[in-house]
């Protein structure tokens, strides 16, 4: 697993542990990874930047969101250390 630097050079950032499954997880062609970002950062914010840097298809409306394995609100707060969850939809019968 790397890191990845998304944040400008600050003493003011986080570690973030960002999961990916599904669509996102093709698309990132990755399942997991760790990304540094600025401490005031949102999950809005969190995912429009690895959206950006992985061309996901998805828009964030269409997503869920946990942080630290229960289900989050988009406008949490979200600390370093924490493992967030990009959910998409579920199909099935």
């Amino acid at each position: 697993m790397s890191t990845i630097d998304v944040a400008p050079n600050t003493e003011a950032t986080m570690t973030i542990n960002v999961l990916y499954f599904a669509s996102l997880a093709d698309e990132a062609n990755c399942q997991e990874e760790a990304v540094s970002v600025e401490q005031s950062t949102s999950l809005t914010e969190l995912y429009e930047q690895l959206s950006q840097k992985h061309r996901f298809s998805r828009p964030q409306a269409e997503l869920r969101v946990a942080v630290n394995d229960y289900f989050a609100k988009w406008t949490d707060q979200i600390h370093d250390g924490d493992s967030v969850v990009f959910i998409t939809p579920v199909a099935g019968g």
